[in-house]
């Protein structure tokens, strides 16, 4: 019996995540029956069911399940090999994985990228745009944005300063409910924030006691959705200031206020040589510098 190689853990894995052989075979690209026999084969060599059936489709056994972290290790290092192996002509193309939290990774980057890619037109981009942070050690991405200071010695990073976040609203939201002057005005406001309290809000509510009464009438654990909601004038929320600047609707509201957020770019020191990753290491670098304010 051949030994289970990484397209039987590929199918596996698109089971896991499409809950059926036929999501899965749709999503690579493959026969329902190949599928199959890609599981059948690694149920063989293991000795255990992988799957039981259900109405709702195929369920991991807890066989499956203790796999599923070693076979996403495979297919990080899949991707990581593809793309190492798609940059080593020495010329700026190839594939470049960023990793960045969800507001900086729709509302910032696309907009860094777009202009690097006319110079390198050869160039790929794949982004994890979520507030988790991926590691770079293991390859789950080749240059990172963070708000966090790395600590591992292997990672290349650089410092972009202070992303300044303060308070915005719509101005048809100011012109319904008024101007507040001090902190202490926002339990009279509608306020956008998270769905429980983040260090940022405890730090706040620490700066500004003052303000421990504001009612927070939208609550998000996402970021962008607070930003749409600051947007369409549901109340009165925190965001970064050049993001503000590029919608005229929205207006800075109580000045004494600042929160600074510290930003990294960051990418594994063995990439430093790659010169796809170093072009893009150095241009998010240089565009996140304006974000700085």
């Amino acid at each position: 019996m051949d030994e289970p190689g990484w397209d039987h853990y590929r199918s596996f894995l698109a089971v896991i995540d499409h809950g059926s052989l036929s999501a899965a075979a749709r999503e690579l690209g493959l026969t329902q029956p190949t599928i199959g026999r890609h599981i059948a084969l690694l149920e063989e060599a293991l000795g255990h069911p992988l799957f039981s059936r259900s109405s709702s489709g195929l369920l991991p056994t807890e066989q499956a399940e203790a796999l599923v972290p070693h076979a996403r290790g495979m297919a990080h290092a899949a991707a990581a090999l593809q793309r190492t192996a798609s940059g080593m002509a020495g010329k700026v193309e190839g594939t470049v994985r960023i990793s960045a939290s969800e507001i900086v990774g729709v509302e910032v980057l696309p907009f860094l990228l777009a202009p690097l890619q006319v110079l390198h037109p050869g160039l790929e981009f794949e982004l994890s745009a979520r507030d988790e942070v991926e590691d770079l050690l293991r390859r789950q991405a080749d240059i990172a944005v963070r708000m966090t200071e790395p600590k591992q010695e292997a990672l290349l990073a650089r410092f972009i300063g202070n992303i300044a976040l303060r308070f915005h609203a719509h101005r048809d939201y100011l012109a319904r409910y008024g101007i507040p002057k001090h902190m202490g005005d926002l339990k009279d406001h509608k306020l956008v924030g998270f769905d429980r309290q983040r260090a940022y809000l405890r730090a706040m509510m620490k700066r500004f006691p003052e303000a421990a009464d504001a009612h927070f009438s939208f609550r998000a654990d996402s970021n962008l959705a607070q930003f749409a909601a600051i947007r369409a004038g549901l109340g009165i929320g925190i965001c970064q200031v050049e993001l503000a600047r590029r919608h005229p609707e929205l207006v800075p509201v109580l000045p004494d206020f600042s929160m600074p957020l510290p930003t990294w770019v960051v990418m594994h020191e063995d990439l430093k040589t790659s010169p796809r990753c170093r072009a893009v290491f150095d241009a998010l670098c240089d565009g996140l510098k304006r974000q700085v304010g």
